[in-house]
């Protein structure tokens, strides 16, 4: 009787394996939502990654592509020839314009936005240079400044509005040599996600027309 007593309280090798595999499973699912919780905190923080990314690359175009010059050259033109430095494709924009003090050397500059192939990838990168007054023509820009505004880029694509059009009409290129757009639409699509259209309204630096050879940085009268 005690013998049997004894073994009665043990545990028998069914009840030891039943225990261990409970606690395997139990592990096992501890591990799988520790592994959830560290992927989900990757997709969060690659998600915060591309918003802090789209703002400063949509402030940046903003602040450069939104003031844009006006200003004519002097030269003698053709009627076909367009008197501004200014080249409206549907897949790239060239002008000139004020570069924020804050994003670097202040001042009138030229500039390029379009997709470029960089290391086998397409990027949305913005070419710079400094603007000089007996300039005719735009620079070569593979020896520019570049900013690499935003990566894995599937396609852009840009619109130009005819504001003196009624209803205002928006076409994919720019030919109109007597005029400037009014907006510029923006649609970007990235291997994250499709970017919300950017228009943005171009804003003519005032005292630009050439005329009497001056020029304007940020709204002020220079020479």
């Amino acid at each position: 009787m005690k013998i049997r007593a004894a073994r009665s309280l043990g545990f028998t090798l069914v009840e030891l394996l039943v225990v261990l595999t409970l606690l395997s499973l139990m592990v096992l699912a501890m591990a799988s939502a520790l592994r959830t919780v560290a992927q989900s905190q990757e997709r969060v923080d690659h998600k915060l990654t591309n918003v802090d990314d789209y703002r400063l690359a949509v402030g940046f175009i903003r602040d450069t592509l939104g003031r844009i010059s006006a200003r004519r050259q002097v030269r003698s033109i053709d009627e076909k020839t367009s008197p501004y430095l200014f080249a409206g494709a549907p897949d790239a924009v060239t002008w000139v314009g004020v570069m924020p003090a804050r994003y670097g050397s202040g001042g009138r500059h030229f500039f390029r936005l379009g997709l470029e192939n960089i290391e086998g990838q397409a990027r949305l990168v913005l070419r710079f240079a400094p603007w000089r007054p007996e300039a005719a023509a735009f620079p070569d820009w593979a020896a520019a400044d570049s900013r690499i505004l935003a990566d894995e880029i599937k396609t852009l694509s840009m619109r130009y509005e005819n504001d003196r059009e009624e209803p205002p009409a928006w076409g994919a290129g720019w030919a109109d040599p007597a005029q400037l757009p009014g907006r510029i639409a923006i649609d970007i699509a990235t291997v994250a996600g499709d970017w919300p259209t950017l228009v943005i309204p171009l804003y003519k630096l005032p005292l630009t027309d050439g005329s009497n050879g001056d020029f304007s940085v940020g709204g002020g009268r220079s020479r």
